[in-house]
């Protein structure tokens, strides 16, 4: 029991220390100095977490924007110093802010995301909060791209400064059909982000909470469901063409064509150019299951993943399985999973993990971060083998993001 509470120390009071194994650590001190941020979205607030190259001494910085909803807050990986956060305030209402010194002044959007008057036969939409930051590809500096609730896509230009509607999809005569206003999550939002082909910008996908998985092929000026033996059981059609609840996709950066995506269903791969999604969830322990909101991907290698399962039984707590929680990782693309609950509370320990909330950063070995609905912060340096708690009494967290600075 001691062991497990030293590894519990927490960074609300500045600096601290998490575990790490020998040769982990080894492997730490000769790695080039790195400066890391885990940037943390709350209902109440961002926070900045910057740890050093060992990840186990970090400091934070915040709370910005106390009292105003943060959805997703990111760093720009192609300067490492832009800084967008997607805020609801009560008095600016939905909005984005920008900042070009890690948060130390912000900037809002001069003209944030808002639907324009809707063609003939469109109901008219006003935007309720942006959901999800995506930057475009290095090839196209300052351009960032937005998803909102009610369904929306924009695209900004300028660094995050005026947002311009995507209106192939925000006026495509069937987004009323694949993403109807009365399909919302429990919480009456409706989720939606952008991932781009690192091979091609105009090669994107469109991951949604009420329409599936959708694909473009010319920038945003025309779209098509991509959902193929993905189920909806909560459909008349359990495998409709358009629909589904896709909770998280991920694109693996190496291996554009490898897609996974963390449903409501379960946990499903495609590999390009096929269009049959498999369910690798199938493989997961029974009494675990496969359902959950996350998934973080290995950036060496297109077969390994982990999630963060929860427990959906007959009324769907959406919390971890028997109140105990665990990563589960694949190194097989799916083909088996393996358990990791090294840190973690034994019993009792009812996580919700939402989808932006689980992240890992792209180092070697990776360091994966998870935050909870409770507000507690969770960090792994060691790719899930140990985990240490490094904050809580934070607010409902809604994303966690971490970036190597540059």
């Amino acid at each position: 029991m001691k062991k497990r509470t030293d590894r519990r120390k927490r960074l609300n009071g500045g600096h601290t220390r998490t575990a790490a194994t020998a040769p982990k650590r080894k492997a730490s001190i000769a790695r080039p100095h790195l400066e890391l941020a885990v940037l943390v979205g709350t209902r109440k607030c961002a926070l900045i977490y910057y740890g050093d190259s060992s990840r186990r001494r970090w400091r934070v910085d915040g709370p910005h924007f106390l009292g105003h909803i943060i959805d997703h807050i990111v760093l720009d990986p192609r300067d490492h110093r832009t800084l967008l956060a997607a805020a609801r305030t009560g008095h600016l209402g939905p909005t984005i802010f920008r900042s070009l010194d890690m948060g130390r002044t912000w900037t809002e959007a001069t003209r944030p995301p808002m639907f324009g008057r809707p063609p003939e036969g469109l109901a008219e939409r006003a935007v309720d909060h942006t959901c999800s930051l995506t930057p475009a590809l290095p090839g196209e500096p300052g351009v960032w791209y937005a998803g909102t609730s009610p369904a929306g896509i924009f695209r900004s230009e300028d660094g995050g400064a005026t947002w311009s509607e995507v209106e192939g999809f925000n006026r495509n005569p069937m987004l009323s059909k694949w993403a109807p206003p009365e399909n919302v999550t429990p919480d009456n939002q409706v989720f939606g982000a952008v991932l781009i082909d690192p091979r091609q910008a105009s090669h994107m996908y469109y991951s949604s909470s009420a329409a599936g998985v959708l694909e473009t092929s010319d920038g945003g000026g025309s779209w098509r469901p991509l959902n193929r033996n993905v189920e909806a059981n909560f459909l008349p059609d359990p495998y409709p063409e358009y629909g589904q609840d896709t909770h998280c996709l991920a694109m693996h950066p190496r291996n554009p064509d490898r897609l996974y995506q963390q449903n409501h269903c379960g946990i499903y791969r495609l590999d390009r150019p096929d269009e049959d999604w498999l369910r690798i969830g199938h493989n997961m322990p029974t009494a675990v299951g496969d359902v959950g909101f996350g998934i973080v991907l290995d950036p060496r290698n297109a077969d390994r993943a982990w999630v963060f399962p929860m427990d959906a039984t007959a009324t769907w707590p959406r919390t971890s399985p028997d109140g105990k929680p665990a990563v589960y990782q694949t190194h097989d693309g799916g083909a088996s999973w393996k358990r990791q609950d090294h840190g973690f509370p034994r019993e009792h320990a009812y996580f919700t993990v939402l989808r932006q909330a689980f992240a890992g950063d792209g180092l070697d070995p990776l360091g994966l971060y998870f935050g909870t609905t409770s507000g507690e912060l969770w960090i792994s340096n060691d790719e899930g083998e140990g985990w240490s708690q490094a904050a809580a009494h934070l607010q409902r967290i809604l994303s966690v993001e971490a970036a190597v600075l540059g």
